[in-house]
């Protein structure tokens, strides 16, 4: 979000934004923007708030019933539906090669979510994710290598993840949560019992209609309370809702919700959703949280991490001396918190005690070598929040 927001002030990003929201209202509810509102659109602006939240493609079939072709808008369009073409014959190969192998398997996120909108192409997809079973690490490594991928990590504890060029990438799942997210895992643990076989296949499975829901909305709060969650989510959650809202069980999902302790939340983005995405006044309070979203980007950003993971200290400076140190210092002791975090992601480091304080200077080498940007970026939110 960053790069696109320094191109215009926060009032004019937040304008655009709103734009941005009322092309998808139209879209997602078979109207045709009126001409008043378009007049007022810089459109160059809104498709830089829409990049940011991946939302350019849909908001160009908006652009389209009202008879405007734009070229930045029509070529990120033609993007989205290439790329769902590729990871659409890619996933049924990789598929095919679960099934022939008995490894089980059910498709995630975005897999799910992109058959409700109207229009291919209209959510646009970064990866095809996937849950497999555990027991099946290596077979699928090998599999997945067997078909033209290339492995670039599996060492985050929860997900492997796959490339093919040209545009080709697949997130292999063990669980749906990571290290650190105790309470999701905890309800999560026996995932088997949750999943539901498909009739077409003899590997495959998929969630009910409220299980997916839930599963949804526990990972967009993931991202929302770590670095923020975008725009994408509130639609996704609005088109969800306009598909299953009258045929699913809303006592089950609130039970299952107040589990995972994300009910308020819940409560909150449906609300949001619905009256964005339906054009109702919002109030003070709901503002807020649109803001918040809206400023975040599709995947949350910097500040906002820093800024949540500050929020509850009554010392800002204090907490922003151990929120240094803990990025710093590497856990050594199981009882650390971040113990199975770190000895997830670097592997080799944690195979014996003696290796584990490498690790602080092989962080600080990487960061000063690869991760720069990000590295001042994180100075700078530091330095910036309150």
């Amino acid at each position: 979000m960053g790069k696109w927001f320094k191109k215009m002030n926060k009032h004019d990003y937040k304008q655009n934004a709103y734009y941005l929201m009322y092309l998808i209202r139209c879209v997602l509810n078979d109207k045709i923007p009126a001409k008043e509102k378009l007049d007022k659109m810089n459109l160059s602006g809104v498709f830089a708030v829409a990049k940011a939240h991946s939302l350019s493609a849909i908001a160009a079939y908006a652009l389209e019933s009202a008879g405007i072709y734009d070229n930045a808008f029509e070529e990120e369009k033609n993007k989205a539906i290439r790329k769902e073409i590729i990871l659409n014959a890619e996933r049924e190969r990789v598929l095919a090669k679960l099934e022939k192998a008995g490894i089980w398997y059910m498709p995630l996120k975005g897999i799910i979510i992109k058959d409700l909108y109207p229009q291919i192409g209209m959510r646009q997809m970064c990866d095809n994710d996937v849950l497999f079973d555990k027991a099946k690490i290596e077979t699928l490594k090998h599999l997945m290598i067997s078909l033209g991928f290339t492995m670039q990590h599996d060492d985050f504890g929860h997900d492997i993840v796959f490339t093919k060029q040209p545009l080709s990438n697949f997130e292999m799942h063990t669980a749906l949560f990571g290290v650190g997210h105790d309470v999701m895992n905890k309800h999560y643990d026996n995932i088997e019992s949750r999943l539901i076989k498909d009739d077409n296949n003899h590997y495959g499975y998929h969630f009910s209609i409220e299980d997916f829901y839930v599963f949804m909305i526990a990972h967009e709060h993931k991202h929302y309370n770590l670095g923020g969650t975008g725009l994408r989510s509130l639609v996704d959650t609005y088109v969800y809702i306009k598909n299953y809202g009258d045929k699913m069980d809303m006592q089950y999902i609130q039970n299952e919700c107040q589990k995972l302790r994300i009910a308020e939340y819940e409560k909150q983005n449906r609300k949001l959703a619905m009256s964005v995405l339906k054009g109702k006044k919002l109030t003070d309070d709901y503002r807020k949280m649109l803001d918040y979203i809206v400023f975040s980007g599709t995947y949350g950003n910097v500040q906002n991490r820093v800024n949540n993971k500050l929020k509850n200290e009554k010392s800002s400076s204090v907490a922003k001396i151990i929120l240094v140190k803990n990025r710093l210092l590497v856990p050594i002791r199981e009882s650390d918190p971040q113990y199975k975090a770190y000895a997830a992601r670097y592997k080799w480091f944690y195979k014996s005690k003696a290796r584990a304080p490498l690790l602080f200077f092989y962080r600080i080498g990487a960061a000063l070598m690869s991760r720069r940007s990000r590295v001042k970026a994180e100075i700078k939110a530091v330095l910036k929040a309150r």
